[in-house]
């Protein structure tokens, strides 16, 4: 008894130094893929910029001529008008997407929970359209991320509110009732291309697809601060929702609002959701994906997995847009399609192990 406790002291600090390595070692892997997938895709296309030529047009705008400009006349344009945009949009909505998907499948308990299956995501996307068909323009710049996020959290919550039962979330009701209201939102996009004209056709097409063609300066100034928000609020709610994972029961008894967290993070997710469909439409998957795959290496805590998915999904949405607009010659694939390729599969792989080892879900 007398030779435990030294050891107990010896081992526990050094646990948790092992633990802060392998967090401080798992962020600086993923935000240094990030940083290169950044400079591949921006220098990637029709018109190729070498990496070396895309990190000292970045150093020259930063003052510090450190590296070699774009030997191509139009390389420079081509970089700050075309391709920074286009992949900071990426970044942000794999980001945001991700982790939304990491709070709902912690909050609700279940690995199918992403902004998709509850109805966040189709929410989003009928009320962007209703704007873009009646021509209602009455916050500028702003419009479609605000009509964006108040469809998915009016659509969220019917969801949250119809499974209610007695005071607690009863989670398949929840999820059943997403499936229902994902329908309902399809059929409304239906009638809504029904009625709109052939450009109002065109843009929700684009929205029910998944696109970043186009993306400008100014949709990320409008992406960027609501991405930022709900991804701060997120990092907020990691301890609450490591706590949740013992159980409603016993979260509560450590004084945690169960029901009022499950609210929070409702918003949260459709904040986050809106940063990303507002000006790429719905894309799929990742919010299931990257979550999954980085528990696998950083376990459950919400602490590292939060932050972890959000460098993760930025990290496959831009390698993902990249494919999409090289994969084909003068073509530009819808981004949605091929994050489905991807998903599709990983769906039936989740739901074969689930069935494997816990027999499916109650």
């Amino acid at each position: 008894m007398t030779l435990a406790a030294p050891v107990g002291a010896r081992v526990t600090p050094r646990l948790g130094v092992r633990r802060g390595l392998a967090r401080v070692g798992l962020l600086g892997g993923l935000g240094a893929a990030l940083v290169v997938a950044v400079v591949v895709a921006a220098g990637h296309g029709q018109l190729d910029v070498s990496p070396a030529e895309v990190v000292g047009s970045v150093l020259h705008r930063l003052g510090l001529d450190l590296g070699p400009l774009p030997s191509h006349p139009q390389g420079e344009t081509t970089l700050w008008q075309v391709r920074f945009p286009r992949v900071a949009m990426a970044a942000l909505a794999g980001a945001a997407l991700a982790a939304a998907g990491a709070l709902m499948q912690g909050v609700f308990g279940n690995p199918l929970a992403e902004p998709g299956v509850v109805g966040v995501s189709s929410g989003a996307a009928l009320a962007a359209a209703t704007v873009i068909v009646t021509g209602w323009t009455f916050a500028g710049t702003w419009t479609i991320a605000l009509a964006a996020f108040v469809g998915g959290l009016l659509t969220t919550l019917l969801v949250y509110t119809t499974a209610r039962d007695g005071g607690r979330t009863e989670v398949v009701t929840l999820v059943l009732t997403g499936v229902a209201l994902n329908a309902m939102t399809s059929a409304g996009l239906a009638f809504l291309m029904f009625v709109g004209d052939q450009q109002a056709r065109e843009e929700i097409v684009f929205w029910t697809l998944g696109s970043l063609n186009g993306s400008r300066w100014a949709y990320v100034a409008v992406s960027g601060p609501i991405a930022a928000v709900g991804l701060v609020a997120a990092l907020l709610m990691a301890r609450q929702l490591d706590l949740l994972a013992l159980g409603d029961r016993a979260a509560r008894h450590v004084g945690v609002d169960v029901e009022r967290l499950r609210l929070r993070v409702i918003v949260v997710v459709a904040l986050l959701t809106a940063a990303a469909v507002s000006f790429c439409g719905i894309i799929a998957f990742v919010g299931l994906v990257v979550p999954h795959l980085v528990r696998l290496v950083a376990g459950p805590g919400h602490r590292l997995l939060v932050p972890a998915s959000a460098l993760g999904g930025a990290v496959l949405l831009v390698l993902a847009d990249l494919w999409a607009r090289t994969a084909v010659d003068y073509a530009d694939l819808p981004l949605g399609m091929l994050t489905a390729l991807v998903g599709g599969p990983f769906f039936f792989w989740l739901i074969r192990r689930a069935r494997r080892t816990a027999g499916g879900w109650a």
